[in-house]
């Protein structure tokens, strides 16, 4: 394992990432799963929830965290994961006058730092 593959793969797991099971769901594969991290530095699921939580577009919103709660968890971006579920949990059936919006910008803004760290941690030890 190249030097930069072992500081990924560390950075990952200090910031709460399984990188363990995720590669065994990549069957021992890690360009494979260096593939679709960077990758995931390209897609724009979670900047298109964190912005449609800004504009308070919470039907879209929804959509969007349940998105993301997949993809993260796929890559065993756990902290990802989990604040997309939370988010998706505000959001379930429910109208606007019942969101409670507080509890949703909160988990925005831990999304973002959140999604922002590991995107530099990948944009760092990948490209």
């Amino acid at each position: 394992m190249a030097i930069m593959a072992e500081n990924l793969m560390s950075e990952l797991e200090k910031n709460g990432a399984d990188v363990k099971s995720t590669l065994d769901r990549f069957m021992g594969k890690q360009e494979l799963y260096e593939k679709f991290l960077n990758k995931f530095t390209q897609s724009t699921d979670c900047t298109c929830l964190i912005e449609n939580l800004k504009m308070e577009d919470y039907g879209e919103a929804f959509r969007s965290a349940h998105t993301l709660k997949g993809v993260a968890g796929n890559l065993g971006l756990v902290p990802i994961q989990t604040l997309a579920s939370e988010i998706t949990e505000l959001l379930r059936g429910k109208e606007e006058p019942d969101i409670d919006k507080a509890a949703v910008q909160e988990k925005r803004l831990e999304l973002e730092e959140s999604y922002d760290t590991f995107l530099k941690i990948i944009k760092e030890n990948l490209e």
